[in-house]
């Protein structure tokens, strides 16, 4: 079996069995373990409340080939390496199995940090400056250039795992060994001063603005103007279709001292833990969680089975 990839497919879905059999794929191999299997047990109760024939697969514990077996589609809440960089995407696809969100070249541009750079500032959208970081001569290189303050980060990877911003040169070789031990691959990025945003993209629509602040709550409204927040969404759905994302998604700006904002990430699989940014965001918007959880897996209709040949 093959799939039928068609993002004008995102027809209304009303009647439960519509769905068939669906497998929530959470918990897996990665690093943000725990942060997945807290989505999918969420999601898993939204969707039966509903009446989805819905069940939990943890990919460690179980085979991917026997879904087809088993289920319809796959709701996909893995986070991190082995959930949103392509891997289950394209095993999904192998197995003919339609599942939600962007597709595989969309899901590892997007989970690599330095691609979404690349592939956002060819189509004009602004973003910190950054250098690939291997050895302690590149760092060197990338401090000379950048300057202090300095992220350093994994390329690869999600939310803080390997994160530092370092305010002084002591602090930089430990820096450097945390983000190397996830990645080889190490961006050194230029700190920003403003406000970090968060814009969660649900079926081609953005979701009101969230602010984040520097301890990591969550704000909504998020305290711009007007045209301040059509500008960052603007900005966030054509980073995210720069990417090749698709369905469902969020994208984080953080605004320089004059307030422009520069793409920082984009995250295709958000967490839907209680308190993330996408479940507070839809709440603002009107959508309680288990409408969000029901169009995010409306988005898996954008394929369809078809026989190989």
């Amino acid at each position: 079996m093959r799939l039928r990839h068609d993002s004008s497919g995102l027809r209304p879905v009303t009647d439960p069995r519509d769905f068939g059999r669906v497998a929530v794929l959470s918990g897996g191999d990665c690093a943000l373990r725990e942060e997945s299997l807290q989505s999918g047990a969420a999601v898993l109760a939204a969707l039966q409340r509903q009446g989805v024939d819905a069940r939990g697969v943890d990919p460690a514990e179980s085979s991917l080939a026997d879904l087809p077996v088993v289920f319809d589609r796959a709701f996909i809440a893995l986070h991190g390496a082995g959930g949103e960089d392509g891997t289950v995407q394209g095993a999904l696809e192998c197995l003919g199995l339609p599942y939600t969100g962007s597709g595989v070249a969309g899901s590892a541009a997007a989970h690599d940090k330095v691609q979404t750079k690349r592939l956002a500032l060819a189509v004009g959208i602004a973003s910190a400056e950054y250098a690939v970081v291997r050895t302690p001569a590149d760092l060197q290189a990338a401090l000379d250039r950048i300057g202090l303050p300095l992220v350093l980060k994994p390329a690869t990877q999600g939310g803080s795992i390997g994160l530092t911003t370092v305010t002084n040169l002591a602090a930089l070789p430990a820096a450097l060994q945390a983000a190397a031990e996830v990645d080889e691959r190490v961006l050194a990025e230029q700190w920003l001063p403003g406000h970090e945003y968060v814009i969660s993209v649900l079926q081609g629509e953005a979701l009101p603005i969230v602010r984040r602040d520097e301890a990591g709550g969550c704000q909504v409204p998020s305290g711009l103007s007007g045209q301040a927040a059509a500008h960052l969404v603007e900005v966030a759905l054509a980073a995210f279709e720069a990417v090749g994302g698709q369905g469902w998604g969020q994208v984080d700006l953080r605004s320089d001292a004059t307030g422009r904002p520069h793409l920082l990430e984009i995250n295709t699989v958000p967490v839907l833990c209680e308190g993330s940014p996408v479940r507070l965001a839809a709440q603002a918007a009107g959508i309680d969680f288990e409408r969000l959880v029901w169009r995010v897996l409306e988005t898996s209709r954008m394929r369809t089975p078809r026989e190989a040949g």
